[in-house]
């Protein structure tokens, strides 16, 4: 999923600086979330996984891969299903899906707010999905909540189906990376039929958590082993640039506004948008969590300099600083300056 600062690329450069650096435990705590990926990779190496964020298309992803420990069974749903596919040695979440592509489509929420046929009357018609795929998406989240409002998903089932669908939107979208604008010429990917795809569950013998809050109101909760920190690194929030996935997840007709329809997002800022804000911050997670290691991955170009971050955490322990170098983005690189191809991730490795 292509996600502001997300680390999937780095996580075996991540793991293998914390070994050298002997960071180990049983317990890990993934403070923000987002897309999951660094909690998913500690859950296969067998942690107790915590993880939270405030936006609830992470937390559906979270239950999908955190939580969950088991194959979803759709006991309830797989019988009249499975009847009507006729089909033979398939998943039953292979089955699901199967069944939710056939769907008839539907001019729903997301069809007429971020299709340009649903939007057609606008001064600036929005493209941020095709109008068949828009109506596919529509059908598919509606049937999602059908099942659920009459008790025939299990929690797990519910959000696992909720992550394929956001896992899967974002490989038909049209956009260029994040969602807070469309293009203004069809991406060919978002032309294809949009089709609903089974996300990889991740399965380990410990009992994980995931929560759906501002992770700072948990900070006297906590106690673990591992406290991983990926903050914002920027003034970006994540909640505009993310909205269309946001209520796509909630389904909840949010009243939108202004030529992206964006959803009102005041009670989903983040303070590491700000400089000064963030490192008030930081010194509170250090100084109130219970921790072993605190680990912060934060960006060379971030708003806190490393100065000031190794100012805030040196207060609690020894502070030890593991640079990872990786490409950016294309669409960042200066071409003409090829020293800037390039940027660090600073892993800030807090020993009490």
């Amino acid at each position: 999923m292509r996600f502001i600062g997300n680390k999937e690329s780095l996580l075996d450069k991540i793991y293998l600086a914390l070994e050298q650096k002997n960071v180990s435990g049983k317990t890990f705590f993934d403070f923000f979330s987002g897309t999951a990926s660094v909690a998913k990779f500690f859950k296969r190496k067998g942690y107790s996984v915590t993880s939270c964020d405030f936006l609830y298309l992470s937390y559906c992803l979270q239950r999908a891969y955190i939580v969950n420990n088991s194959e979803p069974k759709f006991a309830q749903i797989i019988p009249e299903i499975a009847k009507a596919e006729k089909v033979l040695l398939e998943s039953p979440l292979d089955i699901v899906l199967a069944y939710l592509n056939k769907l008839e489509p539907v001019s729903g929420f997301i069809y007429n707010n971020y299709s340009v046929g649903g939007t057609k009357d606008l001064k600036i018609p929005r493209m941020y999905l095709s109008d068949a795929n828009a109506q596919k998406i529509d059908a598919i989240r509606i049937q999602i909540e059908k099942w659920k409002s009459k008790n025939l998903l299990t929690d797990d089932e519910y959000y696992i189906l909720l992550a394929c669908l956001i896992e899967s939107v974002g490989l038909f979208a049209n956009i260029s990376g994040v969602y807070a604008a469309f293009n203004k010429k069809w991406d060919p990917r978002a032309l294809k039929p949009f089709i609903i795809k089974p996300i990889d569950l991740v399965f380990n013998k410990s009992k994980n958590m995931a929560f759906n809050v501002d992770s700072l109101t948990l900070l006297e909760n906590i106690n673990t082993d591992i406290l991983y920190l990926d903050p914002p690194y920027n003034a970006r929030q994540y909640a505009p640039n993310y909205h269309l996935l946001e209520t796509i997840a909630k389904y909840d007709n949010p009243v939108i506004h202004g030529i992206t329809g964006i959803r009102g997002y005041e009670h989903q800022k983040s303070s590491f948008c700000n400089k000064k804000t963030a490192l008030q911050d930081l010194d509170r997670i250090a100084s109130s969590a219970k921790y072993k290691y605190l680990i912060l991955s934060y960006s060379s170009e971030g708003i806190m300099s490393e100065k000031d971050i190794k100012s805030v955490l040196s207060k609690y322990g020894n502070v030890e600083v593991v640079r990872l170098k990786y490409p950016r983005y294309n669409s960042h690189i200066n071409k003409k300056n090829t020293k800037k191809q390039y940027v660090s991730e600073l892993l800030y490795i807090l020993k009490t």
